[in-house]
């Protein structure tokens, strides 16, 4: 078993416990009358407003502070909100940062601010000390040079991370298209533009917008009315309200005449990233807004939705298909369908996207899948009441989007009122196919020839959402070039034959972190004689599969599984240290020259669920394809260091649908720690 396919089926292992029974529907009732208290309130000279919900059940606080600026277009500096948020919350201009962190650490507590926003929890014995550090860090922040280049550098770092990545890709370009690049929704952060921001527009844009006479502070939890009324007067009178900006929010992008497909060109991606979108101008205080919320849902709120159904349930294209359709207070959003999708079915899966948003603009709903929305609405709701949290955020929503004040003690009764026909209408208003944008993210070598059939017109645009040309996917093959010395290139660039001749075993010992603190440890052994371990274990959890050389077996939550005949054959071709070395012996197939992360690369066909790419230039393996009944997985090969005359990887970076997982190397041992008692 390939280490790509090794590692997928330990994550839907470890998965398979978290699955939830979705077979039983709960059946819709009457709407349940709702009564909402009200949150105290009150507000300072300074215009910042103030929302308290006492709770007493635990003894905690939190003070969750937002200021309600209009949307900011930031232009050639875009990014400077991004860097002058996360300088903030790092010590004030009397606490430095260290000793700042080192007492909300020692007082268990949490503060957090950002451009425009903050938060901040403690035990109610120190929430008073936790609202004047927290006041004194929005007032008197501690803005520094330093500090400011040390964030540039940050999120420059974070940029270059991204830049192959097609989920960003989608949300930047898809975003640009929509709204258009002058839209402070549609505008993006680039390398350029952060080395355009200015210490002085740090100062400048937090005069300008962390100002309080648009803010709201939301105290949660045991705390006193009069209490909260007297420390907030006292720590935050000081903020001071500097000259009030006015913006001027331009016209989104205009709607498109005719369907089209936009596609951006990612080489070598494994998957395509589809998003079908059109611009929509929807309120909450919009009469057909909750009818367009039933609507959204039907179509794609989750696993019992049309886009689910069809392209995960009944066709296996993807792990789940959702849409979305969003409600702004300045009329600037819009209605989209997401999916990642494996190449070979890009087209398909964008002619069943599209099939869906039509079946629910032009057939009426059914009434027992109406009910079902109708029911899992309500569950939700009435459970969100249990939450202190809630009501503060429903009255904050009551003010910012200027609803009725009952917006809320009647929402279920306007959930209960939308029919069939308010759902068709909703559709035909806001999922417009015949203006969609169908914007794919994926590798044109492999999509695009299928992707021309559906019948739309095509536009290309690179990663930043400028038009482009046609990606051009044909590079010549030199005419005495096969498989064979594309092979031998490889052996001659890890160190030669002679070298690996010398090698009879294999030990290496990796980790890859899966999110903060949570570690995958990699093991694999593997030998001259046809045996081969792999070992991956994370949260204790284990799982390991077993060749000893003429039978094999998997491993996983206690379970044993012996392989058969087929997959001994398969393993015994990848259980030697050098695959490469088998391959020599026949079977495998040069097939052409594909761009692989912006080199070219040699396509070795190994059989029909495996290619193997080597780079034109170095010789080295850069990159491993497999297909399965699960998708297609890809592991990329860098950071070749020698390791007793052989050249070996030490980044395997592992990809999973949108997910990637960096191996590290820690350890490589040549004819060391290995023995047949570790194939048993």
């Amino acid at each position: 078993m390939k280490l790509s396919a090794f590692v997928v089926l330990f994550f839907i292992a470890l998965s398979v416990s978290a699955q939830i029974d979705r077979s039983k529907q709960p059946k819709a009732g009457p709407a349940p009358k709702i009564t909402l208290e009200e949150p105290g309130e009150f507000e300072l000279k300074n215009g910042l407003k103030v929302l308290v919900v006492e709770n007493h059940k635990l003894p905690r606080v939190s003070y969750s502070l937002r200021i309600d600026n209009s949307p900011i277009f930031e232009g050639d500096i875009a990014g400077v909100t991004s860097v002058l948020g996360s300088m903030l919350g790092n010590g004030t201009t009397s606490i430095p940062k260290d000793a700042f962190n080192e007492e909300i650490d020692f007082l268990g507590a949490s503060l957090n601010l950002g451009f425009g926003s903050g938060f901040a929890s403690s035990l109610t014995q120190y929430s008073e000390r936790i609202m004047e550090l927290m006041a004194d860090a929005v007032i008197n922040p501690l803005l520094t040079e330093e500090e400011f280049e040390a964030e540039k550098t940050k999120l420059i770092e974070n940029l270059k991370n991204s830049d192959k990545n097609p989920d960003a890709i989608a949300g930047r370009v898809g975003s640009a298209l929509s709204y258009g690049k002058l839209h402070p929704y549609g505008e993006f952060t680039t390398e350029e533009t952060i080395k355009n921001i200015t210490f002085d527009n740090i100062k400048a844009y937090y005069q300008q917008y962390m100002n309080p006479d648009n803010a709201y502070l939301v105290v949660i939890g045991d705390v006193d009315f009069r209490t909260v009324e007297k420390q907030v007067k006292k720590y935050f009178k000081d903020w001071e309200t500097d000259a009030s900006v006015s913006t001027t929010i331009p016209k989104t992008a205009e709607s498109l005449p005719v369907p089209q497909i936009n596609f951006i060109d990612v080489p070598g991606a494994t998957q395509s990233n589809i998003s079908v979108t059109n611009n929509v101008s929807l309120k909450m205080s919009d009469p057909d807004y909750f009818s367009a919320l039933i609507a959204n849902e039907i179509l794609g709120g989750g696993g019992e939705g049309y886009l689910f159904l069809n392209l995960r349930e009944k066709h296996g294209y993807t792990y789940g298909s959702y849409s979305r359709l969003g409600a702004n207070r300045y009329g600037m959003s819009r209605f989209s369908t997401t999916a990642k999708v494996r190449n070979t079915v890009t087209d398909s899966a964008v002619v069943e996207t599209l099939k869906e948003i039509k079946r629910i603009n032009n057939e009426p709903v059914d009434a027992e899948v109406l009910r079902n929305v109708k029911a899992k609405y309500t569950g939700n709701f009435v459970m969100a009441l249990e939450r202190p949290e809630t009501i503060a955020s429903y009255a904050l929503n009551i003010k910012l989007n200027n609803l009725p004040k009952d917006f809320y003690e009647t929402y279920l009764q306007k959930i209960n009122d939308v029919t069939i026909e308010d759902v068709q209408t909703a559709a035909k208003k806001y999922m417009r196919p015949e203006n969609a944008r169908v914007i794919v993210v994926g590798n044109g070598s492999e999509v695009l020839e299928n992707l021309e059939k559906v019948g739309l017109p095509i536009r290309y645009y690179d990663k930043y959402a400028d038009l482009t040309e046609k990606p051009e996917y044909e590079i010549e093959m030199p005419a005495d070039m096969n498989a064979n010395k594309v092979l031998n290139a490889y052996i001659d660039a890890i160190g030669g034959k002679a070298n690996l001749d010398k090698v009879n075993s294999v030990y290496i010992t990796a980790e890859a972190e899966l999110q903060p603190g949570v570690v995958i440890n990699l093991e694999m052994k593997k030998t001259i004689k046809n045996q081969s371990l792999q070992q991956i274990s994370v949260m204790g959890q284990t799982q390991k599969q077993v060749l000893d050389g003429t039978a094999g077996y998997s491993f996983a939550q206690g379970q044993r599984k012996d392989m058969t005949e087929a997959e001994v054959k398969e393993a015994q071709v990848e259980s030697s240290p050098f695959p490469e070395v088998n391959y020599l012996n026949g079977g495998v197939t040069l097939e052409k020259i594909e761009k692989i992360e912006g080199e070219n690369a040699y396509k070795i066909k190994v059989d029909e669920k495996t290619s193997v790419y080597y780079s034109v230039e170095t010789g080295l393996k850069i990159k491993e394809i497999e297909a399965s009944e699960m998708g297609q997985s890809a592991t990329f090969f860098s950071n070749y260091k020698d390791v007793s005359g052989v050249k070996f990887p030490f980044k395997i970076s592992q990809t999973m649908g949108p997910r990637t997982i960096d191996f590290i190397v820690a350890e490589i041992k040549v004819n060391e720690d290995v023995s047949d008692a570790d194939f048993e």
